[in-house]
Formats: structure tokens, C-alpha cells, sequence
């Protein structure tokens, strides 16, 4: 039986732990934390496993075949090669890093080594609406995508500071840029990307020192240009409506991560002559009042999924079901990094992995 660690027992690494205690075919034999009591909690509600402070102790005593890794993305590098070097196969939240170079050289030593690699990408498991979004975009072609994400500031106080967590594009929104690469297929070439600060003030949120809002334009290498934008300066969910909008020359979809998508301007019912959308002649555009399009909605648990795949992966050791290995993955983080570099330099940026 393959034995499984835990390095980070804090929220996401909560998640991780609530799917691996439903497993009986794996034994989770290590959960280490700088706070101990989180550990030995993760450790007590498993029923078994031991807990640590130093993830180089548990490697050597608990001798895992698999960690997953839930720590701030500051902190990433050391604690993976050591794995590498042990040949421990690796699940890594997202951002891997901060440091893109640093980044890759994580890449190679994965591949050198041949350790099976997984990326917390878990929205590409969401097959109950990312199977009917990629079949519609497959026969559409996408002109323009627009997108968000807005909420407020998230709990963690190391989310709260930029040079520590990514900012909230490449921390949380980093999900939305993913999909956009997943369901349309194909690679972002350049961004240009500004943000705001000063929204959000000590009265808000004491030692916050990150963007209040960011928007990014974005080239694909098919042509199509996309519009992501993200803030965490909302008070409730009446400010944002958050989705990303994918629009065809005849028809479009609404897709809200991890909720559902709506597809509009495809059945007869949508395109009435005396509801249709048409485009008059100085060019503008009506919208269709009367449209209902084809609704999808998200069902089950796409994180289970996620982890799921990983775990059959180092059970068999066939890695195909895995959606975001870290090679893969390093994309969408080379593509958030170049929007982090735009929003300092003021400048427009290639994404360069």
C-alpha cells in the first residue's frame, strides 16, 4: 500500500486530507506542519500517521511515496527537490512559486527524475460543464473572451502581502487564467496588464500591502484576445457578477467557474424572429430578451476528482489521468507572472515559459 504525507495542514490542506481519509486503498502515513498542534489534529482525525515540524524528519521516518504540498507560495523549492531527490512523487498546490526560474528548474529536475506530478488545477476535473464548454468552443471559434473574478480579502495574512502570495491574480485568479488555456486550447502569447491600490485601506484590513483590483488584456496564439479582471475589494456579492463570457461570431457562453455554464444563440427557441439579437444597420447590437440557451451545471465533487487522479497515478504509476502535471502547470504560471511583471513595468510582456 503507498503511503501518502501532508506538508501544510492549513485550509487547502484540509481539503486534501477530508478526500485522502475516504481512500482505503492508501495508507497517509505523515502530516507536517511549523505549527505542530495542526499536525498532530491532521494526524488525529485520520486515525493515523505520525505529525512533524520538519518535513526533512518526516521524510526520513515515514519514508512517503507521496506529498502533497499546501504551503504559501514564497516558501516553495527546498522542500520539492528534497522530494525529488528521494524519488517522492509530488501533488503541489498552485502558485508552484514566485520565482519562474526557480519554477523550471523544478520542471527539469521532475522530469529527470521521472516523479509523477500533479498541480491544484482541480476546475479541469469539472467535466459536468468543461466537457459541454470545450465541445461548443470546438465547433466555434472564439473571437473575444471577457472575464473575472472579485471578492474579498482572503483570511491568511500572508495572502495579504503581494511579495508573498502572487497577489490575488496569480493566488486565486490564477484558476480562471488556467481555464482559459484549458477550454480554449490554446497558449497566451502577451499580456498587458494594470492594477489599483489604495482601495483598500488599515481600516479594511490591517498590513494589507497587495492590489485592490487588476485588469489584464491578453493575445492568444490563435488571435483571440481576452479580458481578465480581479479584485478583492468587494463587500458583498451584489458588487461583481463573476463569470467569463466566451464569444463566437453567431453565439456565446457564460461560463462561471466551477458553477456552471450557459450557452446561448445555438437552438431554434434562442434565435425567434421576433426575439433575435441582430445587428442594425449603424452596426450596434440588439440583445435577445427572450433567449434561455442550454444550461450546465455543476454537480460533483471536482476536487476528489483531482486527487483522485493523482493518487491512481502513483498507484499504478500511469500518470495519463493527471490534467495539470507541473510541466503543464508552469504555463499558467509563466502566464500570471508575466501579468505581475506588466502591472510593474507598465509595459505589455510575452509569456515566456
Amino acid at each position: 500500500m503507498k503511503k501518502f504525507a501532508i506538508i501544510g495542514c492549513g485550509g487547502i490542506g484540509d481539503c486534501h486530507l477530508s478526500h485522502l481519509m475516504s481512500y482505503r486503498d492508501i495508507e497517509l502515513a505523515g502530516f507536517c506542519d511549523l505549527i505542530l498542534s495542526r499536525a498532530e489534529d491532521f494526524a488525529r482525525r485520520s486515525g493515523c500517521g505520525k505529525a512533524f515540524c520538519d518535513y526533512r524528519e518526516m521524510y526520513d521516518a515515514v519514508k512517503p511515496d507521496a506529498v502533497f504540498i499546501c504551503v504559501p507560495p514564497n516558501t516553495r523549492g527546498v522542500m520539492e527537490f528534497e522530494a525529488v531527490a528521494r524519488g517522492i512523487h509530488l501533488f503541489i498546490e498552485k502558485p508552484m512559486s514566485l520565482d519562474l526560474p526557480l519554477a523550471r528548474r523544478m520542471r527539469d529536475a521532475i522530469a529527470e527524475r521521472g516523479i509523477i506530478s500533479a498541480v491544484g488545477f482541480q476546475c479541469r476535473y469539472d467535466d459536468d460543464i468543461n466537457l459541454p464548454a470545450k465541445e461548443y468552443i470546438a465547433g466555434h471559434p472564439i473571437m473575444a473572451v471577457q472575464g473575472s473574478r472579485v471578492g474579498g480579502i482572503h483570511q491568511p495574512d500572508w495572502w495579504r502581502i503581494k511579495s508573498l502570495s502572487g497577489g490575488q491574480l496569480a493566488e486565486q485568479t490564477v484558476h480562471q487564467m488556467d481555464m482559459l488555456r484549458y477550454l480554449l486550447g490554446t497558449e497566451p502569447v502577451e499580456v498587458f496588464s494594470m492594477s489599483r491600490r489604495g482601495v483598500i485601506t488599515d481600516k479594511d484590513c490591517v498590513g494589507f500591502h497587495s492590489d485592490d483590483l487588476s485588469a489584464s488584456v491578453i493575445r492568444f496564439a490563435d488571435g483571440a484576445v481576452a479580458t481578465m479582471y480581479t479584485g478583492c475589494y468587494s463587500e458583498n456579492g451584489s458588487s461583481w457578477d463573476n463569470k467569463m463570457l466566451f464569444g463566437a461570431r453567431a453565439s456565446r457562453m457564460e461560463y462561471a467557474l466551477c458553477r456552471k455554464a450557459a450557452i446561448f444563440g445555438l437552438r431554434p427557441e434562442d434565435m425567434a424572429a421576433e426575439a433575435q439579437g441582430t445587428v442594425r444597420g449603424d452596426g450596434t447590437q440588439r440583445r435577445n430578451e427572450n433567449e434561455t440557451g442550454m444550461l450546465y451545471k455543476s454537480e460533483g465533487d471536482f476536487g476528489d476528482l483531482c486527487d483522485r487522479a493523482f493518487v491512481d497515478a502513483v498507484i499504478t504509476g500511469d500518470p495519463s489521468g493527471i490534467r495539470s502535471p507541473f510541466d503543464d502547470a508552469l504555463k499558467t504560471l509563466a502566464f500570471v507572472l508575466a501579468c505581475n511583471e506588466s502591472m510593474e513595468s507598465g509595459l505589455p510582456v510575452k509569456v515566456v515559459v
